[in-house]
C-alpha cells in the first residue's frame, strides 16, 4: 500500500480537513510538513468540530501525529490549541504528537514585524494573516531561527537571540513599532522548554522506520498550490512550498516515499486575502455561495470571495503540484443553481492563454473565459454513489476532469465524514 500526500488546488480552504479525517482513519501516521497556524482545518466527528491549525488532523482519530521540519511552529499556539481540544474530550500528549527537534519557532517579534509591515504597505497590503509567519521563513532562510532543539541548550539559545534581535529591533525601529528586548524573550522561551521539549524527536528517524516496517503515512499540507511562494500568484502568496514535492524537505523523507498525490478542489472556487482572482463573482451569485458555503477563514474569520470552478487554474496546479488524483468538495452548494459556468482560460490584453502567467500585471488582468453548463434540480448532499447524483451532475464533474486533465477519485457531498463518494482508493497507489 502506498503512502498519500493531501495537497490544496486552489488558493486553499478547499475542505482539505474533511478528506484528511478521512484518509486518516487508514493511517498510521499523519505528517504536517510546512505552513504554520496560518493553515486551518475543520472536522466534523459526530456531534464535535474541531478546528485545527496546527495538530495535524490525524490526533482526532487515534493516530500518531507529526509536525516535520518544514513548518513554522508557534509553541504558544501549540500549547494553546492542545488545551482547546482537551476542552473537547481529546487528548494530546508526547504519546501521540511527535515534534521535529530542527523545526523552527514563531516568536512574539514575528507577528509584530508581519503586523507593521501589513499596515505600512496600506492599500497594497498583502492580505497575510498577520501571524509572523513569513517573518519566520525569512529567518530559516538567513540561518538564523531559534530552532525547537535550542531550547534544550541555554547558552545557545542566548547567543542566537543576540542575532536575532539585532535583525528584528532594526526592522521594527524603521516602521516605528516597539522593539522586543532579550530578557523577555529568553525567559519566555525558557519557561516553555520543558513543556515543548519532551514532543521533540529526529522525526525523519521514525519515517524512516515507518517506510520500512509498511506503516502507512498520511502527509498533510497546508493551504494549496496557487499559494505556493514558487508557484502561487506571487506576491499574494504564502511564505512555503505547498507542493506535494516539499513533502519530502519538511519532513525529512526520500521523494519516492510521498506516494499518491492527492489534489482537493472545491465544485466552486474560493480565496481568502488579496490577489487575482479572475473568476470571482461580485454578483447575487457569488453571495449565494457564500452563504450556502458557510464561507469564512477557519483561521482569520474573514469572508472568502467566491467565484466559478477555474479548471485552467486547477490543471496548472496538477501540474505543478504533481497530483495523481482529484477529490472534488462542495457538490451540494451547487445544487439548484440553474446554470454553471466553469472558466477554461483567460484573455490577457487581447490574448487567449491557458495559463496564469507568474507576471503580476499580467495575472491581474487575466479575464476568465467560460463554457456554460445545465444545472440540476435535485439535490447531491449526503450522496454516497454516483447512481444517487442528478445526470447533470454527473456531466458537470465529468466536464471537470476534463478540463483539469486529472481523474477525480473522491466526491464529498457534505461536511459529513462518510458522505463521500469513492472511486478509487488512493492508499492503493
Amino acid at each position: 500500500m502506498a503512502n498519500v500526500a493531501v495537497i490544496g488546488a486552489q488558493w486553499g480552504d478547499e475542505g482539505k480537513g474533511k478528506v484528511v479525517d478521512w484518509l486518516a482513519s487508514r493511517a498510521d501516521i499523519v505528517v504536517r510538513f510546512q505552513g504554520g497556524h496560518n493553515a486551518g482545518h475543520t472536522l466534523v466527528v459526530g456531534n464535535e468540530t474541531y478546528r485545527l491549525s496546527l495538530l495535524p488532523s490525524g490526533v482526532v482519530r487515534g493516530k500518531l501525529g507529526v509536525i516535520g521540519n518544514g513548518v513554522v511552529l508557534d509553541p504558544q499556539a501549540l500549547l494553546s490549541e492542545i488545551e482547546k481540544v482537551a476542552a473537547q474530550g481529546l487528548k494530546v500528549t508526547p504519546e501521540n504528537l511527535r515534534i521535529a527537534e530542527n523545526v523552527p519557532l514563531i516568536l512574539p517579534l514575528h507577528p509584530a514585524l508581519d503586523r507593521a509591515r501589513e499596515t505600512a504597505r496600506g492599500e497594497d497590503k498583502i492580505g497575510t494573516t498577520g501571524r509572523g509567519i513569513g517573518p519566520a521563513y525569512e529567518d530559516k532562510v538567513g540561518r538564523r531561527s531559534i530552532r525547537l532543539c535550542d531550547l534544550a541548550e541555554p547558552e545557545t539559545l542566548s547567543a542566537k537571540l543576540d542575532e536575532l534581535l539585532l535583525h528584528h529591533n532594526s526592522l521594527l525601529r524603521g516602521l516605528g513599532a516597539p522593539e522586543f528586548s532579550k530578557k523577555e524573550l529568553l525567559d519566555g522561551l525558557l519557561a516553555l522548554a520543558p513543556k515543548l521539549l519532551p514532543y521533540a524527536e529526529p522525526v525523519w528517524e521514525r519515517l524512516d522506520e515507518a517506510r520500512h516496517s509498511g506503516k502507512r503515512v498520511l502527509f498533510e499540507g497546508a493551504q494549496a498550490v496557487m499559494l505556493d511562494v514558487d508557484h502561487g500568484t506571487y506576491p499574494y502568496v504564502t511564505s512555503s512550498n505547498t507542493v506535494a514535492g516539499n513533502a519530502a524537505g519538511g519532513a525529512g523523507i526520500g521523494p519516492d516515499a510521498i506516494g499518491f498525490v492527492l489534489g482537493i478542489a472545491k465544485a466552486y472556487t474560493t480565496r481568502v486575502g488579496s490577489g487575482p482572482f479572475p473568476s470571482e463573482l461580485h454578483d447575487e451569485t457569488g453571495k449565494l455561495l457564500g452563504e450556502r458555503g458557510r464561507e469564512f477563514g477557519t483561521v482569520t474569520g474573514r469572508p472568502r470571495r467566491c467565484g466559478w470552478f477555474d479548471a485552467c487554474m486547477v490543471r496548472q496546479a496538477v501540474k505543478v503540484g504533481g497530483i495523481q488524483g482529484l477529490v472534488l468538495t462542495k457538490l451540494d452548494v451547487l445544487d439548484g443553481l440553474p446554470e454553471l459556468k466553469i472558466c477554461t482560460g483567460y484573455r490577457i490584453n487581447g490574448e487567449t492563454v491557458k495559463r496564469l502567467p507568474a507576471a503580476f500585471r499580467a495575472q491581474a488582468a487575466a479575464e476568465p473565459i467560460y463554457e456554460t453548463l445545465q444545472g440540476w434540480s435535485g439535490s447531491t448532499r449526503g450522496a454516497r454513489s454516483y447512481a444517487e447524483l442528478p445526470a447533470e451532475a454527473v456531466k458537470y464533474v465529468r466536464r471537470i476532469e476534463e478540463l483539469v486533465e486529472a481523474p477525480i477519485v473522491l466526491l464529498s457531498t457534505s461536511p459529513e465524514r462518510d458522505d463521500t463518494i469513492m472511486m478509487r482508493d488512493p492508499f492503493a497507489g
